[in-house]
């Protein structure tokens, strides 16, 4: 994404899906963090693959209600680009902060793809993975 020019009427409700489903994160609400998902989106995270939306709401669901609980998470765009009019690939870098800590530990820190398409409905996310930026040490 070229940050000297103004973001394209998509790049800008590309990013508005984004903002809904860190929204969502930030509630704890794992309906809206699927509601702009597509309902066969798949997402791939380091040891685990679901592969419908629904998979991805119940994992959230129980994520936010354990785990998850309390977590708040940071998420910079890095990229956008169009692989055509109706598909685009968003990169971003994210990290989950828990309860009680002041800096994200280098292991939970993560880049991520996004893979988008333009619905009737407006842009959807279609699949999302994301890869630690630190390889783990054994």
């Amino acid at each position: 994404m070229t940050t000297n020019r103004t973001h394209t009427a998509d790049e800008t409700a590309i990013l508005k899906v984004l903002e809904n489903v860190y929204a969502a994160w930030d509630t704890y609400d794992a309906d809206a963090f699927v509601a702009d998902y597509t309902k066969d989106a798949s997402v791939i995270l380091p040891g685990s693959y679901r592969s419908s939306r629904e998979e991805i709401r119940q994992s959230m669901q129980a994520g936010f209600t354990s785990y998850l609980k309390g977590s708040t998470t940071s998420n910079k765009v890095l990229d956008i680009r169009f692989l055509n009019k109706d598909v685009a690939a968003v990169i971003s870098e994210t990290s989950i902060l828990f309860p009680g800590e002041t800096h994200v530990p280098a292991d939970r820190s993560a880049i991520a793809m996004w893979i988008l398409t333009r619905q009737e409905t407006g842009w959807q996310v279609a699949a999302y993975q994301n890869s630690p930026t630190t390889a783990p040490t054994s």
